[in-house]
């Protein structure tokens, strides 16, 4: 084994999908960004859910998210060992443009230069068995 392959991290693990949230993961394995939408009172769904949290409507519309948004907190665990990362990985709340939070990674900044509001952007990374998963980047680097 060389050098190379000793330090490139093992792929991330698939993502656990649920009913409510298969739509999510069958747009990102194909790199799109989406969400829920309450087509009665237009307020986003996120995570995924049956009902609106707002109005308790059932029918949603799933719509294209910008993918842009601020760093609204993050740390970095350190154990037990993240598997598919060749060291522990930034764990984030995104707020995006949208007003939704996600939790997610932040890729390509070194924790020490993490910062609360930071610009980022989604980008996908691939999984185990071909999928892919939502990861940000800060903005001025895409």
């Amino acid at each position: 084994m060389t050098d190379t392959e000793q330090n490139k991290p093992a792929p991330r693990l698939d993502p656990v999908i649920t009913l409510d949230a298969k739509f999510f993961w069958d747009h990102a394995a194909k790199g799109e960004f989406v969400a829920q939408r309450c087509s009665a009172c237009g307020s986003y769904r996120f995570p995924p859910r049956p009902m609106c949290p707002e109005c308790h409507a059932l029918e949603p519309e799933i719509v294209p998210l910008s993918g842009r948004g601020r760093v609204y907190s993050f740390i970095r665990p350190q154990h037990p060992k993240a598997v598919g990362f060749a060291e522990p990985p930034v764990v984030a709340v995104i707020e995006l443009e949208e007003g939704v939070r996600i939790v997610s990674n932040v890729d390509g900044v070194p924790f020490e230069q993490m910062q609360a509001g930071m610009a980022v952007e989604v980008s996908f990374a691939p999984t185990m068995k071909g999928k892919q998963v939502p990861v940000f980047k800060p903005a001025e680097l895409r």
